[in-house]
């Protein structure tokens, strides 16, 4: 009985295909021709689609966000729960270029910018002659 009841869902299939080997085929040589896609070149230049709508006080701010490149961060020192970032001290609650610092650890420091997260770390020191150890 399990036999027949896997044959006639099978048999059923194949009694109501429609498809010939011919459309078949025309189908997967479709399939096989390269199609056109978008340039990376334009994806690079293309602006971001989406925006952030605050509304404060009756009044509609549109905020734009900005490319990564446009900004810079960078971390050059962590000494006592302070991270020096850009040409300033800063410490966990202090904003920099729109992003809260999070958190400052051994090796690195955590921004937020609403949804955006950035982990910023150290780099390794290039040529000093003075090295510092840390002590446990």
């Amino acid at each position: 009985m399990k036999k027949f009841m896997i044959i006639i869902p099978f048999g059923l299939s194949l009694l109501y295909a429609d498809l010939s080997v011919k459309q078949i085929e025309q189908m997967v040589k479709k399939i096989h021709l390269k199609r056109e896609g978008i340039s990376l070149e334009t994806l690079e230049n293309t602006k971001e689609p989406f925006i952030r709508v605050k509304k404060e006080d009756n009044v509609t701010v549109i905020e734009v966000p900005k490319k990564e490149e446009d900004v810079k961060l960078n971390l050059h020192a962590i000494m006592t729960g302070k991270a020096y970032i850009n040409d300033g001290w800063k410490k966990v609650g202090d904003q920099i270029l729109g992003y809260t610092v999070k958190y400052i650890g051994k090796k690195g420091v955590v921004l937020r910018n609403g949804n955006t997260i950035k982990k910023l770390f150290l780099g390794k020191p290039k040529d000093n002659f003075i090295t510092i150890e840390e002590r446990e």
